[in-house]
């Protein structure tokens, strides 16, 4: 049980979520705390190097970058240099629209 189950199964059905993630790996783009808002990524929605995506990782859920793509793969990491490894479409749940404090 992670701490985005709730909100990416309100994703799979549809919904757009809200929620304060908590930490700093994201400080400068997500900063502690603030109010995000993700929403479900459309069938033909075309991810991109930048995208803050909320995904899991080696079973593990981030609200993490996208920092390249290979194929049908994409690699996430934070915004300090660290990389969490590569994951497919499958494991992306959704697509950060905005911010607020």
């Amino acid at each position: 049980m992670g701490w985005a189950d709730g909100h990416i199964a309100r994703l799979a059905l549809g919904e757009t979520v809200q929620f304060r993630p908590r930490g700093h790996s994201m400080t400068g783009k997500v900063n502690d705390g603030e109010l995000c808002t993700v929403a479900p990524l459309a069938a033909d929605h075309v991810l991109k190097v930048g995208d803050i995506v909320l995904c899991r990782v080696n079973g593990s859920q981030y609200l993490h970058l996208i920092k390249a793509i290979q194929g049908e793969r994409f690699q996430i990491g934070n915004n300090r240099g660290g990389i969490n490894g590569w994951v497919t479409r499958r494991q992306i749940f959704g697509r950060l629209m905005a911010v607020e404090a």
